[in-house]
């Protein structure tokens, strides 16, 4: 794997480091299961007994994520429409595909989406992020990533990629060709699963790491949130905000669809045409304007609201259900939300002082989790980390981590537990690059 550097005085000395380091060669096998790193108390995910976690998918599954080759036309990748900075939604009303299309729904967050019972906004049948990841690939109506009917061009673009030659060879060890769809969208699922949010300011108060986390305004915001009066809790309460949560351990794992009064075009019910909710998947009148009840996590960063992203601020989201629905004065969607004959029993409306709102804007707000949208092991890894070697992304190179860059040189170690170690993208950590690292552990960063 060296081979490329020839007889230098360099390539004499880093070979010889590389010899004595490599006494600390770690076993590739056992670097190859990973645990959920989990916020203190929340419970475990579950995962796919298909699919298991390990690093090498995860660190595979996050490259996909990023890459604008899983796009027909190469102008977009998942990350388009989930972008980390905005709790990976992307801050349109409406999604845009690859090809300009614009969708009739907005771009989910996907904050804690490994505990999601259903994916998607109204689709109740969705319930695997392996599936889920096929449809923005290939459909059609409406185009996503647009990839349908170029599923070999797909994999002979990726099979193409020296750093993706390696990746899919430990991510998927043992098959005689790793290259396959299947293995694709477990390997972006698997990425998916670590995207745990649960280190907000409202965590840290209620699991009694931090008594002064939550303002005297978000702690009254938050028994007015979890009362009756203003029902919120009943759509979105536990430990994610939501009434759709799966995890282990769970006895019942349920999907909570609801109408909230946001339209009423007909009088009788109606909502636009493109965007009925369960109804159509159902055909059932009731589940008309039944759409999933998202996690209320990280709110500050997924606006605009609900799921056509028609409500701006959050301070109208509040506005909204104090009304009871949403009346339109004009126009093609005109109508009285709040008179809709399959609204939710929980959307009655409240009267709410000016004070109050203000109090329930700063417990919602206390939901943000900025380290998660900042996360470097959840960035974009196309992007060069300015650090070589620095495994962990603290900006410190330790001999530890150096020996690990050492060892993926070698091939006893494979490229996902030092990502970083390879800058160039090849796959294959060089001379020069080790280089690198040594003077980051001895200079700095």
């Amino acid at each position: 794997m060296l081979g490329r550097i020839r007889g230098s005085a360099i390539y004499i000395a880093a070979l010889s480091l590389l010899h004595c380091l490599a006494w600390a060669a770690e076993d590739l096998q056992a670097q190859r299961s990973y645990a959920v790193e989990l916020p203190v108390g929340f419970p475990k995910p579950r995962i796919p007994a298909d699919n298991p976690l390990s690093i090498e998918k995860i660190a595979l599954g996050r490259f996909l994520f990023y890459d604008v080759r899983l796009s027909g036309n190469l102008s977009q990748s998942c990350a388009s429409c989930h972008q980390q900075a905005r709790a990976f939604t992307d801050g349109r009303p409406r999604a845009v595909g690859s090809t300009g299309e614009i969708h009739p729904r907005s771009a989910m967050s996907l904050t804690n989406v490994a505990y999601a019972t259903a994916l998607g906004w109204a689709n109740p049948l969705l319930d695997s992020l392996e599936r889920q990841a096929l449809v923005p690939m290939f459909n059609e109506r409406p185009v996503e990533l647009g990839l349908s009917g170029k599923e070999e061009e797909l994999v002979d673009r990726l099979r193409a990629d020296l750093r993706y030659q390696r990746m899919f060879a430990e991510a998927f060890r043992g098959q005689s060709d790793p290259f396959t769809l299947g293995n694709i969208v477990k390997a972006i699922a698997s990425f998916e699963r670590t995207l745990i949010s649960g280190n907000s300011a409202y965590d840290r108060y209620v699991q009694g790491l931090d008594d002064n986390a939550l303002s005297e305004e978000a702690f009254f915001g938050g028994r007015l949130f979890f009362s009756e009066r203003l029902e919120c809790f009943h759509c979105h309460g536990g430990f994610n905000f939501t009434a759709s949560v799966t995890h282990e351990g769970n006895p019942f794992d349920e999907t909570s669809f609801q109408n909230n009064g946001l339209y009423n075009i007909d009088g009788r019910g109606a909502y636009p045409p493109d965007n009925t909710g369960l109804f159509e998947i159902t055909r059932i009148p009731s589940d008309m304007g039944r759409f999933k009840a998202p996690t209320l996590r990280n709110l500050s960063y997924t606006a605009p609201y609900m799921h056509d992203g028609s409500i701006a601020t959050l301070e109208e989201v509040i506005d909204h259900y104090a009304a009871g629905g949403r009346r339109i004065h004009s126009g093609p969607y005109a109508g009285d939300g709040s008179k809709n004959p399959y609204k939710s029993n929980f959307i009655r409306g409240f009267v709410i002082t000016e004070e109050e709102k203000q109090q329930v804007l700063a417990f919602l707000q206390s939901l943000d989790d900025p380290e998660f949208v900042t996360n470097p092991r959840l960035s974009d890894p196309f992007q060069l980390w300015g650090c070589v070697s620095d495994c962990n992304y603290d900006f410190v190179v330790t001999v530890d981590e150096l020996v690990r860059a050492v060892n993926i040189a070698l091939g006893e170690s494979s490229l996902a537990v030092c990502l970083s170690a390879d800058p160039s993208g090849d796959g294959d950590p060089t001379i020069e690059e080790i280089l690198q690292g040594i003077h980051a552990l001895l200079a700095g960063c």
